[in-house]
């Protein structure tokens, strides 16, 4: 795989099966235009391109609404790589991008710098200056400039934008067993094991805080989740809180903190994925720490029992 921060940067071998897209959960839907791609790039003996944008364009031409995204860059270019894609090309969206024609667009972009012999697109796709131009004229720019344009279902499209809503809804909801049906595989976060204040060492529940620094990425409700982690190329378990652990704080700032399962070492500074796979409680305040106790040693038993069920 290869990342390419702008397209500019992106100096082409041969001719290329493009496809653009936010691919936001790389899920499903996604999977299967990815798989299409992939598909046609090995018969043709092309390469294979992904061009997404970030910001996300509605970040950009919408800067009040709080935009959350399923998927991090990193994320996602994970998870697009790990479908096959040899070249993931992330543009800076901008205004003026934005104001870009769609003949610019097609030329300048697809044709000069991608060098596009496929362009693989959903059947509504709209680009350009106000994205007025649609698939209609893709194809007649593909006539123009010697491509070939495929064009996915309705069914395949509607998919994906469907289950992109209902993504979100699950997670927030902290609906971690629906999650895993739409996307095939648990949601996860990544981010950095940073220091906390100790406070799970003092409850007998040493606790790893994982700070994540793209405030966009979208959370799990607040509660307790059974959760895992690969640490050393095995899949080690534990229990997640997020949450302002509001018995023993003052409520006021959001942590990530998980306690791991048979597990001790040194896990500061590193890099973690967090995979979620089910959600045990909300988060309370109890009335005492003697029952904050007596909370997380339930929690423990179903996150051991749960474990010795996955085998």
């Amino acid at each position: 795989m290869n990342i390419f921060d702008n397209i500019a940067s992106y100096e082409a071998e041969k001719e290329a099966v493009v496809t653009i897209g936010t691919f936001d959960g790389v899920h499903h839907g996604h999977q299967k235009i990815l798989g299409r791609v992939t598909e046609i790039a090995q018969k043709q003996s092309l390469t294979s391109v992904l061009l997404t944008f970030f910001p996300h364009p509605r970040m950009v031409l919408q800067p009040d609404n709080d935009l959350k995204l399923i998927n991090t860059i990193e994320e996602r270019q994970r998870l697009i790589a790990a479908n096959g894609i040899e070249n993931i090309v992330t543009h800076p969206f901008s205004l003026e991008f934005a104001r870009t024609s769609a003949h610019d667009y097609v030329k300048n972009i697809l044709v000069d710098q991608l060098k596009a012999a496929v362009v693989v697109i959903g059947y509504d796709h709209r680009f350009g200056r106000n994205r007025a131009a649609s698939i209609i004229e893709l194809e007649e720019y593909g006539k123009e400039f010697n491509f070939k344009v495929v064009q996915i279902s309705k069914k395949d499209v509607e998919e994906v934008t469907v289950s992109s809503t209902k993504i979100r809804n699950a997670i927030e909801a902290g609906d971690m067993e629906t999650t895993f049906n739409y996307l095939n595989r648990p949601f996860s976060i990544l981010g950095i094991i940073e220091h906390g204040k100790a406070i799970g060492r003092t409850l007998n529940y040493p606790t790893a805080n994982l700070k994540i620094i793209e405030k966009y990425k979208l959370l799990p409700e607040n509660g307790v989740y059974i959760t895992s982690s690969i640490i050393d190329g095995k899949r080690v378990y534990g229990m997640t809180n997020i949450g302002v652990n509001p018995t023993v704080s003052d409520g006021k700032q959001k942590t990530i903190e998980t306690f791991y399962l048979d597990f001790n070492a040194d896990l500061y500074h590193s890099q973690m994925q967090l995979f979620f796979h089910k959600r045990l409680r909300d988060e309370l305040k109890f009335k005492s720490i003697e029952e904050l106790k007596t909370a997380m040693k339930l929690d423990e038993l179903n996150t051991r029992a749960y474990v010795q069920q996955m085998g």
